[in-house]
């Protein structure tokens, strides 16, 4: 965390294992079970967090059984902690209403979730639902590094962008420097998960070293 700090992330996102990732591909399945067979718990994770003590904000990312499965006060220990907002992958807004409101008026800004295939209206009201930014799937399946970005994103993107007023962070896919350039002349963040994720795997240089490369990319691109 500290190492991709320095090395230009203006957010980090911090996964809490599952044994049943059904969002994620497989080199996030196998870093959950790889963490999970090394006792990774929610509270290990807000602990990692706590100490890193990174200067950017943190959004922890989930599934709603880990979250259930730390108990009450959960949110309100990741504040502690250092995190800044939560991202449940299987909670789509309107699935468990008084679960949701709980979550909203708690300490997290509460990231939703769109999709390619998400109506205008629907849009609309994941933003609603939503706060810090809205989190874009840019495909359809699990997460993965991929070769290209998806020919329909600029349209999803502006379908969204009209039914949110909420900035828009595109992620799913995204593994190379000019692939983050492409999405960031549509939107006003880019996710990169799997790639780096397998390049952390391999050592925190190499992890730091790629997300330098991306960071050197995108202020280019904002120069020009």
């Amino acid at each position: 965390m500290r190492a991709v700090a320095r090395a230009g992330a203006d957010i980090i996102e911090v996964g809490v294992p599952f044994s049943d990732p059904l969002a994620d591909g497989p080199v996030i399945q196998a870093s959950s079970q790889e963490a999970l067979e090394h006792g990774m718990t929610f509270d290990g994770a807000l602990d990692l967090i706590a100490e890193a003590a990174v200067d950017v904000p943190v959004v922890v990312f989930t599934y709603l059984n880990p979250l259930l499965a730390a108990g009450d006060g959960a949110l309100d220990r990741a504040a502690r902690a250092g995190a800044s907002g939560l991202l449940l992958t299987d909670v789509p807004v309107g699935a468990d209403p008084p679960l949701e409101a709980r979550i909203a008026a708690g300490p997290l800004a509460f990231v939703r979730l769109a999709a390619p295939t998400t109506p205008a209206k629907r849009m609309a009201e994941i933003a609603q639902h939503g706060s810090g930014f809205v989190y874009l799937i840019s495909r359809l399946g699990v997460t993965g590094i991929r070769d290209d970005v998806p020919a329909d994103l600029p349209a999803t993107v502006e379908r969204l962008r009209s039914a949110a007023s909420l900035p828009i962070c595109v992620g799913f896919g995204i593994a190379r420097p000019e692939q983050a350039v492409a999405v960031a002349r549509l939107a006003d963040g880019v996710v990169v998960g799997s790639a780096l994720v397998r390049l952390a795997g391999q050592s925190v240089d190499a992890a730091a070293s790629f997300v330098a490369s991306l960071r050197a990319a995108l202020d280019t691109h904002a120069r020009a």
